[in-house]
């Protein structure tokens, strides 16, 4: 306004209205109420809203007066103190109209800072919305809530997302979101057109060269090294999907180690301007020792894969003064030095100066008159991220690598040559022909961490169905267990057919290549998924069989089966959910029982004489701590839970903290009746956190076969071009601090079901542990 008032002095009347109505009227529609300057304090800001539902949920938003970014208010979103739903959010929204901006690249910018504890945090949020053709659902618009980057800044910074707006684009919503308790500052926000839209960028398939795989093995290295590690502003606000495709496709071409040294460092000097990147061993003396005063790093609780759903995992930086108490004033804080491969080294600064504010220190542009707080990030790359695209597939696996490398908290109970994955993973990439062809390539990355828990998903994944009977690994063949009525199967195919070939082919060679994209800690929780994909297929679609019969093997037939089935459907076991065996002894299938239905039957169970449960599977609608209670008179954990602590980076001295663990208190009426637990490779996770306290505790016999090796809570990331990850993200130990990863909980009473044994109808494992409550 001052300026604007000498300017008045200086100029003539009309001259000055014309420069005001150019200042004042942009060329296309502005945010209403972007500066937060109209309205009431203690009101919500007028042009914007708090959905009704949100409001309910205790979520509020009102313009207050104190400490603003700019001008006289600012908006301030809060929660309630205690917020039980753990997927729960508050959301500040406005909606523009598209018209204006379709065809155009946009930024949304505001600044926020927030006051957040533990996984709690802070996002803006931009999305476009498009058209729906006729008979068709809406196509996908631009979308980022900055789930790989979220705010828990406690001071004002500007956070910015650029996007791309859809020729048949019909809404704009902006917003900023709060992750579920908190107190979150909002101001200051505009969006712009940037300039046209870039149009999408699909590079063809093609094979790296080697120069051209060291190049983009040393950008993934560094990627991760400067995103989870160096503490920066900058780095902090990087939209890390976009800046991944950018590099790679920079970093590729480059002839020599020079060049390659010289595109890395044109790539992170403006989001990591302390970060060294040589061809030679980089100095010691970098950042060695940060002044006394304020510092930022990064504390990382695993890894926050960057979902917007409940997890115990967050990454944060956070502020703390140095020295500490327990710190001299001359500590050395050596960089993190690393050789990237291809003849580069670098040093990366894991903590940073912390001067009003800001770190330091900041990026200056190699230009005359350049402001210390600019910064010159590279262009996004064009258009939306598209599996079809070479670089876009090459930056899901630099990501998806770089979040596993840095928190999977097994690699040392796995023998996995986890670098020479990525460069396994990067030749496939580079030359998949298609989006389903890529999601092979991700399943056999995860595959290589050994996890349980891992998997990959793909959202427009066709969905798949399964032929009406289920087959199992029985005597080192694939024996079919049962054939539904309306299979349309019958009685071609019989219960006890041994399944020797698939369309034709050999079920080994079959087998072999789904199991190359199953990650299992152990045979057995492969075998089991195996049991399903093996035969999964379009809907409707037929399956041709080859099976050899029981009783006269040589006699082959070729017969084909249709796929009627989702393969979501359950897997009904042919027992009732609870009932009496005999008199006095009880089944009960832990997998599908409810907790109600168990309570009310107590009185029963109480004087029951054998109890046999059920857990080959998993145990969902179950409340551990209501089954337990009745099954001991002492109090009682469940194992180790270990979840890691990550200060610097490749898994360099993870701290692990221990903590979480069920603690169980007994409760009448107690069941003292003999027990027995059934179980097999099905059982995992959950399922194995129930059977580790029946295992160190002694609650029964353990019936049945070695369940899957793999427990703690999971961790997902979400990537580019509409895959998504998850792993397990902590480390479980048994009771006695020995490892589970890979080892399971085994059986006392080993039972494996027979062929025989399956054409006579007869559930084996089930016989075996009514036997065992029996004392037989």
């Amino acid at each position: 306004m001052k300026s604007l008032c000498r300017l008045a002095r200086a100029l003539p009347l009309l001259a000055l209205i014309v420069i005001l109505a150019q200042a004042q009227t942009p060329e296309f529609p502005q945010l209403t109420n972007a500066d937060f300057e109209t309205g009431e304090p203690g009101a919500e800001p007028p042009g914007w809203r708090v959905p009704a539902a949100l409001r309910r949920s205790g979520y509020t938003a009102k313009l207050v007066t104190e400490l603003p970014a700019q001008g006289q208010s600012c908006v301030l979103l809060t929660s309630l103190d205690v917020v039980t739903d753990a997927n729960a959010f508050g959301n500040l929204l406005q909606s523009i109209d598209a018209a204006p901006f379709r065809g155009k690249r946009v930024r949304f910018r505001a600044a926020v800072r927030a006051e957040v504890a533990g996984r709690d945090r802070a996002a803006l949020w931009l999305r476009v919305d498009r058209a729906a053709p006729a008979g068709g659902p809406a196509p996908m618009g631009f979308f980022d809530n900055m789930a790989d980057r979220p705010i828990t800044a406690k001071i004002w910074t500007h956070y910015e997302i650029v996007g791309d707006v859809a020729a048949d684009a019909t809404q704009i919503f902006v917003g900023c979101m709060l992750l579920k308790t908190g107190r979150v500052w909002f101001d200051d926000a505009s969006l712009e057109i940037l300039g046209d839209a870039v149009p999408a960028v699909v590079e063809a398939p093609r094979p790296l060269t080697s120069q051209g795989l060291a190049n983009i093995v040393a950008f993934t290295r560094l990627l991760g090294y400067v995103r989870y590690f160096h503490p920066s502003d900058e780095a902090a606000t990087v939209n890390w999907e976009t800046f991944a495709i950018t590099g790679i496709r920079r970093v590729e071409s480059a002839g020599n180690v020079e060049e390659l040294a010289r595109a890395l460092g044109n790539l992170f000097a403006p989001i990591a301007p302390s970060v060294q990147i040589t061809t030679v061993a980089p100095s010691a003396a970098l950042g060695s020792t940060p002044p006394a005063g304020r510092i930022m790093q990064w504390q990382h609780v695993g890894l926050s894969g960057g979902g917007l759903g409940p997890s115990i995992y967050s990454s944060k930086r956070v502020a703390r003064t140095f020295p500490g108490p327990d710190e001299k004033a001359d500590l050395r804080f050596a960089p993190w030095t690393a050789s990237l491969g291809g003849g580069v080294e670098c040093a990366v600064p894991l903590t940073v100066a912390l001067v009003d504010g800001e770190t330091l220190p900041r990026y200056v542009p190699a230009r005359s008159g350049a402001s210390a707080k600019t910064t010159a990030l590279p262009p996004p790359t064009g258009g939306s991220a598209n599996p079809a695209d070479r670089a876009t597939r090459l930056a899901v696996v630099a990501l998806a690598w770089n979040v596993l490398q840095h928190s999977y908290p097994y690699f040392d109970a796995v023998t996995t040559d986890w670098p020479d994955e990525l460069q396994a993973a990067l030749r496939r990439a580079a030359t998949d022909a298609d989006a389903l062809t890529f999601l092979s390539t991700l399943r056999r990355l995860v595959a290589a961490l050994h996890d349980g828990h891992g998997n990959v998903n793909y959202r427009e994944n066709p969905r798949s169905a399964l032929p009406g009977f289920r087959a199992e690994w029985i005597e080192d063949q694939w024996i079919v267990v049962s054939v539904a009525e309306n299979s349309g199967s019958a009685p071609a195919l019989a219960v006890g057919d041994a399944i020797v070939a698939l369309d034709g082919r050999p079920i080994a060679a079959a087998v072999a290549d789904i199991e190359a994209e199953i990650s299992g800690a152990t045979p057995q929780w492969i075998r089991s998924k195996a049991a399903r994909q093996l035969f999964a297929g379009p809907l409707g679609s037929k399956l041709g069989l080859e099976v050899a019969p029981f009783a006269t093997p040589a006699e082959r037939r070729t017969i084909a089966v249709a796929r009627t089935v989702p393969e979501s459907a359950t897997v009904k076991r042919p027992h009732e959910t609870l009932f009496e065996v005999e008199p006095g002894i009880f089944y009960l299938d832990l997998d599908r029982l409810k907790t109600a239905d168990f309570l009310a039957a107590l009185p029963k169970l109480e004087k029951a004489r054998g109890l046999v449960f059920d857990l080959r599977g998993y145990p969902a609608g179950l409340n551990a701590f209501e089954f337990f209670a009745h099954l001991s008179r002492d109090p009682l954990t469940s194992a180790q839970w270990h979840t890691p602590h990550i200060s610097r980076p490749d898994h360099t001295d993870m701290n692990f903290v221990r903590g979480g663990e069920w603690r169980i208190t007994p409760k009448e009426p107690y069941l003292a009746a003999k027990r027995a637990f059934i179980t097999d490779g099905r059982a995992i996770s959950f399922a194995e956190s129930c059977m580790g306290i029946v295992e160190h505790y002694k609650l029964g016999a353990i019936v049945g076969e070695t369940t899957a090796g793999t427990n703690g809570n999971i961790n997902t990331m979400a990537l580019p071009g509409g895959y998504s990850i998850i792993w397990t993200g902590m480390k479980v130990l048994k009771h006695d601090g020995s490892r589970h990863h890979g080892v399971g909980i085994a059986p006392t009473i080993p039972v494996k079901p027979t062929r025989a044994g399956v054409i006579a109808g007869r559930d084996e494992l089930l016989e075996r542990a009514i036997s065992a409550v029996k004392d037989e």
